[in-house]
C-alpha cells in the first residue's frame, strides 16, 4: 500500500505475537510495548536528517554526524500512546513531547478533544504521532488535522496495529501522512475494534477495564 510501512523485523513480530495473547499480564504487556516501540523508532527515524560536528577521539580530530533530536516531537495521543511513547524516547532521548487528548464518543465513534499541549516553534519541528491503535481512523484523523494548524515541518503516524479501514480513512484525509505499523489485521468488528487484534490497549497497558 501506498505510504504504508510495514516494520516487519521478525524481532518486532514475534514480540507483537506475545502481546496478542489474551493471558499476556498487564506487565509482560506493558513491557513487550516498551521493546517493540523502541525497535520501531529505529524505522521511524531512518530518515532523520543529520548534522556533522567535530570530535575529538582519543587519537584524532574528525567530523562526524548527528541528529538534533530536539528538532523531533513525539506526539502521544491519551492515553494509550504514552505505552509506545516510553520506547521511543529510549531512542531518541532528547525528544520534544506533546500530547493530545482525545476519547472515542461510544455511540458516533467520533473523537472528541480534550487536552491539547505542544512544545514550542512546532514549525521548526517533525512531528511523530504515537498511538497503539489506528482502528476507525477518527482519533488519528482528528490529531493530524489539530497539528497541521501548527505548521510543523513533517507528519508521521505510528501504531502497533492497523486495518484497512483505518490505512483508507487516514490516507483520505490525510494522504500526505506516512503510517508505520507492525501489522495491518483483517478488519474492524461493529464496535470498532480491529480483528483479530489484541483487545483494548489502553485497558492492557494500564490495567483497567
Amino acid at each position: 500500500m501506498n505510504n504504508v510501512h510495514l516494520v516487519d523485523h521478525p524481532l518486532v513480530q514475534h514480540k507483537l505475537t506475545l502481546m496478542r495473547r489474551k493471558d499476556a499480564s498487564t506487565n509482560t504487556f506493558r513491557r513487550l510495548l516498551n521493546e517493540l516501540s523502541s525497535l520501531m523508532a529505529y524505522e521511524v527515524t531512518r530518515d532523520m536528517p543529520m548534522q556533522e560536528v567535530d570530535v575529538e577521539t582519543p587519537l584524532e580530530h574528525m567530523k562526524s554526524n548527528i541528529i538534533d533530536g530536539k528538532k523531533l516531537v513525539f506526539v502521544s495521543i491519551l492515553r494509550a500512546g504514552n505505552g509506545i511513547l516510553e520506547g521511543m524516547l529510549s531512542v531518541v532521548p532528547g525528544a520534544r513531547v506533546g500530547h493530545v487528548g482525545l476519547y472515542r464518543d461510544p455511540k458516533t465513534l467520533v473523537a472528541v478533544e480534550y487536552y491539547f499541549k505542544m512544545p514550542k516553534d512546532m514549525q521548526e519541528r517533525d512531528i511523530v504521532i504515537v498511538d497503539p491503535m489506528l482502528a476507525t481512523g477518527n482519533s488519528a484523523i482528528a490529531a493530524v488535522d489539530r497539528l497541521k494548524e501548527l505548521n510543523p515541518k513533517s507528519i508521521k503516524f505510528v501504531c502497533l496495529l492497523t486495518c484497512p479501514e483505518g490505512i483508507a480513512a487516514l490516507h483520505k484525509a490525510h494522504p500526505d501522512v506516512p503510517i508505520y505499523t507492525a501489522a495491518i489485521d483483517r478488519q474492524l468488528n461493529d464496535h470498532g475494534y480491529i480483528l483479530p487484534g489484541l483487545g483494548d490497549a489502553g485497558d492492557r497497558i494500564f490495567g483497567t477495564q
